[in-house]
This record gives C-alpha cells, structure tokens and sequence, in this order.
C-alpha cells in the first residue's frame, strides 16, 4: 500500500470517530428541543383549554343572569296581575270607653296571637283581668241568697234559664220551705207550681227536694263546704259546686258556665270545650285566689258587653287585648246601644243586690210580675 493510500484511510478513520463522538451530543440537544416544544405545545394546549372554559363559564353565567331576569319580571307581572286587594284590619280603640264620650283616642292593631308564647298569653290574661275589675269592682254573684242553703238551691235552679227569673222565683220558695228539711219534706206538685216559671219544673223539682233530702240525711241539715261532697247531692256538678265555695265559704273556684266558656275561647285563653278541661287550662293562668273574682268579672262581661250574637266591640274595655274584635259592633254610637243591664242603664238581676252595686249606679230588679 502506498503511503497516500494510508494517509486516506487514516484521515477516514478520524472523521469516523469524531462523528460518532460528536453523534450524542447533537441526540442530546435533540432531545431537548423536542422536550421543549412538547411542553410548549401542552403549555399552549392548557391555556386554550382554560381559555374555553372561562368562556363557557361566562355564555353559562349569562344566560343564568337572562333567565333569573326573565323570571323576576315574570314574577313581577304576575304579582301585579294576581295580588289580591289587601284585606281591612280590625283597629281596635286604645280605651273603647273614651270613644263613648266622643273623643277620639289613638288606635292600635290588634294581631290575633296564634304565636303567643305561654308567657305572653298569662300576661294578657291578667291584664285582662285587671281591665274586667275596674270596669266591674262591683262584680258579685247575681243569684239572691242569704245562706249556703239558699244559694246551691238557686244555683241548682238557674240552669237552662235566667238569674233574673230564679231570683224572681226563689223568694216564694223560700218563704215557704227556709230550710233543708222543710224542702225534702215538701208536696213536689206545690214545689212544681211555684218552679214553673223557671221551666224544666218537674226535673228541677226533683232535684232540689233530692239534694235537701241528701242534706237532711248526710250532712245534717248542712251544705258542706267540701267539693267531693257537693258533688254528690242531685243537680250539683262542679260549676254549681264552684259558685257555693266560692261566694258561700269564700273557697276560690272557677265557674265555667256558657259566658264563661265563650269568652275564653273568644280571646284565645285556650281551644278546649269540655268545662272541667277549661277549667284546667285557666286555673294554671291565675293565681288560685283570683280564681272566684276572675269568674265574676268574665261571666259579667259576657253577660254586659261581650254577647254570644252581637258583641258590642265600640264599646269594649278590652278591645286592645281581644283577638276576635271586630266581630260585633264596631261603631261606639251603635255598640253603646248593645249595652245590657247597668251599663246600658237597666235593672240588674238580683232583686237584693249589695250596696257596692247600688253605690255605683246598679239598679235592683223588679220581682216578678211588676211592670
């Protein structure tokens, strides 16, 4: 071999081994740029995804946006075309009494109280009460008596009719059978004569000349002051038994007759209607020694003022505390006719009524048949 020749293959050799040298640097930098751009590439690629998606979110924002608008001016014309005209509410005097005298005294609503707490309503109660008894501090039982005797026989005999007509009664009763043992003897037909104009003569008959016969033979001629034992002479439940240890021996009671059991559920003092549940619920509104005066004061207003048909709510004492007033007349000029007995300028029940009624105006009933 020539020395050219070897001097050419020699400088082959070189360039073959500086190529191969030379070979993963240039895989390495080819690596790299292709690292480069794939990340490019997914940088791109994320940008135009979140890109979309703001977009997205955006069109989705704004048509939301469109369609609460359109709902509320939906809503908007249809409560203009379906809003019923607003209802009138009862507003009730601050003191009906003023109004009575022509002054115009401010006015305040009253809510009915369907939310009132336990609280709430024992204080509305008494206020009530409170308001009952200086309206009426001359309030008292209005069956003439003038012993425990006298009075369970009255009260016996007021059912289904009258104080007045009792009291009208009872003087020809008396006069003629004054105690227990001349009553359980008596004739029931003459008794029946003189019961009749209190009606329902003959059964009332019988239960009288049987719980005077009860006295006579149980209690010795006594009405006790007991009310397991009032309750067992004939004619006697606990309303009855209630006005005699009440207003007799001076024992507190709750009197749930029918004003009693109308006004209480008229201002929401409770929702029962069996008299010894009412009787329940409203002892645990009072303190037991308001329990006699409470009954007098409600049984007098319902008797005066607040009418099972026609209350006169011009001319109520109470009508800020009442829920249902409105009911009845609201013009005081009309609602001031409504008035019963002394407050509308009458004779009361009770031919022998107390001194404190005489004293503030009250007006003795006429015995019966005068006038």
């Amino acid at each position: 071999m020539t020395k050219a020749a070897s001097a050419k293959k020699a400088a082959s050799t070189k360039q073959t081994a500086s190529a191969k040298k030379a070979s993963p640097v240039k895989g390495a930098a080819s690596a790299k740029k292709a690292a480069s751009a794939k990340r490019t590439s997914s940088a791109k690629k994320t940008a135009s995804a979140k890109k979309t998606a703001s977009a997205k979110k955006a069109a989705s924002a704004k048509k939301a946006a469109s369609k609460t608008s359109a709902a509320q001016k939906a809503s908007k014309g249809a409560a203009v075309k379906k809003a019923p005209a607003a209802k009138k509410v009862a507003v009730a005097p601050k003191k009906a009494t003023a109004r009575l005298k022509g002054t115009a005294p401010a006015k305040a609503v009253v809510h009915p109280p369907g939310d009132e707490s336990p609280t709430a309503l024992v204080r509305r109660a008494r206020r009530i009460n409170r308001e009952l008894a200086e309206v009426f501090p001359y309030a008292h039982p209005e069956l003439d008596f003038e012993n425990p005797f006298q009075l369970v026989v009255a009260t016996v005999l007021s059912a289904q009719t009258t104080d007045l007509r009792v009291n009208q009664t009872t003087p020809a009763l008396f006069a003629k059978y004054p105690t227990p043992e001349d009553l359980a003897a008596a004739n029931p037909e003459e008794v029946e004569e003189i019961l009749r104009p209190c009606g329902f003569f003959r059964a009332k008959t019988k239960s009288v000349i049987g719980l005077s016969k009860a006295l006579v033979e149980d209690f010795g001629g006594q009405v006790p002051g007991r009310l397991e034992d009032l309750v067992k002479l004939p004619g006697v439940g606990r309303k009855t038994a209630f006005v005699v240890l009440g207003n007799a021996f001076g024992r507190p009671g709750i009197t749930v007759d029918t004003h009693f059991q109308r006004l209480v559920r008229r201002w929401r003092w409770t929702g029962e209607t069996d008299p010894d549940k009412i009787e329940a619920a409203i002892g645990a509104l009072f303190p037991k020694s308001d329990w006699t005066d409470l009954s007098h004061h409600v049984i007098w207003h319902g008797r005066r003022i607040c009418h099972a048909r026609k209350p006169a709510c011009g001319a109520c004492p109470i009508a800020p505390l009442c829920p249902a007033y409105g009911e009845g007349e609201t013009d005081p000029e009309k609602a001031k006719k409504l008035l019963k007995y002394e407050k509308g300028g009458f004779p009361g029940q009770r031919l022998k009524p107390p001194q404190a009624y005489l004293d503030a105006g009250g007006k003795p009933a006429p015995p019966l048949g005068a006038g």
